[in-house]
């Protein structure tokens, strides 16, 4: 079969079905990104486009998303229409996410050719992100900014033959009409490849000595240090964890950038906030920031780590959480959506308040001083993610019925 995958910042959720369709052979696979440093992987033609247009800095807002997508959308159909004149490549099927726009124009090109778009968020007023921290102010305008996001999914469930999402609470941000178009299935992780290792070590930094099971870590992963990823909280939490737990070490991983939400007004990001809030309440020898780790390293981090932090507002779900899972973590999670999907309290992990620092640091010290009374939470953590969001077993065969469900008997994939 012919695929077209479709991606500002390739491989994005395609990571491991393109990896798996380029390994199985017998498919012709280009991938459309803007991503200049994008990985070359093999059996997949990667081709870099640029947008045909961008907005003005001083574009007016509420059409603005919009004036990026179609630029978006136009550059990544001209490049397409280039590509099948000069290479001969027509798509039996086109793979990709509606967000930036970058499907809208697909169908004016090939009407034939069906989509499946990844439609994986919806700004609303209440529910997600938006209006979630009291102690934001939400302008007046933003019922108005929020709508004018959503133009870019209203006008792509109309291009789209099928919408894709990971999770049913990010389908359900979605309003009801979309629904009749939108399936359910996580992208998925490679369980097989993501398991507990009791005989791991990493080095950090300033340690003579690398770090393994025996001592007592505490990891915290996000893309970012940001205020949506509860980073915030985490600190917060710090003074009273390292206080009633004197040999414990906090790694943290993530940049000091912002990928959602505002930025902080701190010169030094909201992790230069945080330590002038905290000051001395803090032991710092004793917390790490490793910064953005290559992927081998953050699976030692935990594999290492004796309880793992995930914090979030509900917004997407990071796959880093499902990953901690999978290598039987025990987690300390926010209570929100759509953590509660993965996470039940108890059972594959413990909820929290996402705004409560104490009750973090108290559930924290808990996991680390009764490590025999939560030894339960890795395996059954691990359990339900094989069970329900393993790529090869779960998720591949569902995403595969979908593509085979539009494309002709003989294109099919066996």
């Amino acid at each position: 079969m012919n695929f077209l995958f479709v991606h500002q910042n390739m491989p994005g959720q395609y990571r491991e079905l393109i990896q798996w369709l380029a390994q199985a052979g017998g498919h012709r696979i280009y991938f459309l990104t803007q991503r200049q440093n994008a990985p070359q992987l093999p059996g997949v033609e990667t081709r870099v486009y640029r947008p045909h247009h961008r907005p003005d800095e001083k574009a007016y807002g509420l059409s603005r998303i919009w004036e990026e997508a179609s630029g978006n959308g136009f550059g990544a159909v001209n490049a397409a229409q280039q590509i099948e004149t000069r290479e001969g490549f027509r798509p039996d099927i086109i793979i990709g996410h509606v967000g930036w726009g970058e499907l809208s124009f697909f169908k004016q090109l090939w009407p034939d050719v069906p989509i499946i778009g990844y439609f994986e968020y919806y700004y609303n007023m209440t529910g997600g992100m938006v209006g979630f921290d009291p102690a934001e102010k939400i302008s007046a305008h933003a019922p108005y900014l929020n709508h004018a996001r959503n133009i870019v999914p209203l006008a792509n469930i109309e291009t789209v033959d099928l919408g894709h999402c990971p999770t049913y609470w990010q389908r359900d941000r979605f309003p009801e009409s979309f629904h009749r178009k939108l399936y359910v299935c996580h992208d998925g992780i490679r369980t097989d490849q993501l398991l507990p290792d009791p005989d791991v070590s990493l080095r950090l930094g300033r340690l003579a000595r690398p770090v393994t099971r025996e001592d007592e870590i505490i990891t915290y992963v996000a893309r970012n240090l940001e205020k949506t990823r509860g980073f915030h909280t985490m600190m917060r939490a710090l003074p009273r964890i390292l206080a009633e737990r004197p040999h414990a070490r906090v790694v943290i991983v993530g940049g000091n950038e912002v990928s959602y939400g505002k930025q902080s007004d701190h010169p030094g990001g909201l992790r230069g906030e945080m330590a002038a809030e905290l000051q001395d309440r803090v032991d710092w020898d004793r917390v790490h920031f490793v910064g953005k780790v290559p992927y081998p390293d953050f699976k030692k981090l935990v594999q290492i780590s004796r309880c793992h932090i995930y914090l979030t507002m509900p917004f997407v779900l990071s796959w880093s959480l499902l990953e901690a899972m999978s290598m039987q973590a025990t987690i300390v999670a926010s209570d929100v959506a759509p953590v509660r999907e993965a996470v039940t309290h108890g059972e594959t992990g413990l909820l929290v308040d996402f705004f409560d620092p104490d009750a973090l640091a108290a559930q924290v010290v808990e996991v680390l001083a009764h490590p025999q009374d939560h030894a339960h939470l890795g395996p059954a953590a691990r359990a339900h993610v094989v069970e329900n969001y393993d790529f090869l077993t779960r998720c591949l065969p569902e995403h595969l019925a979908q593509i085979n469900a539009l494309v002709p008997e003989g294109k099919r994939i066996g």
